[in-house]
């Protein structure tokens, strides 16, 4: 199971992006889907995490700016970002706990980050 995660970039300060995570290989399943980010010289913190049942969680840094989401049918989710300010900026990654096809336990699968610039 492979990660990819893409959409990062440079933005002004009050801008969008839109990141993206697609998971491939030989998946039964995928439970919770989380993105995390890393800014230099602090410790990786959770952004928003969705369920399976498309309940969301977002800490109060960035609740009411960004949006989680996930497509299901192509083992994918989303991370919509809006009003970013400089304190965004960070490496983004993106988590799944999946299921492979041959095993009995979820596994939780990390992409290999994508940089988020916000700075004018």
């Amino acid at each position: 199971v492979q990660l990819q995660a893409s959409g990062g970039g440079l933005v002004q300060p009050g801008g969008s992006l839109r990141l993206s995570c697609a998971a491939s290989g030989s998946i039964f399943s995928i439970n919770v889907m989380a993105w995390y980010r890393q800014a230099p010289g602090k410790q990786r913190e959770l952004v928003a995490f969705i369920r399976t049942d498309g309940s969301t969680n977002y800490p109060d840094s960035v609740k009411g700016r960004f949006t989680i989401s996930r497509d299901n049918a192509e083992n994918t989710m989303y991370l919509q970002m809006n009003s970013l300010k400089s304190e965004d900026s960070a490496v983004y990654y993106c988590t799944m706990d999946v299921l492979g096809a041959t095993q009995d336990l979820f596994k939780r699968y990390w992409g290999q980050g994508t940089l988020v610039t916000v700075s004018s």
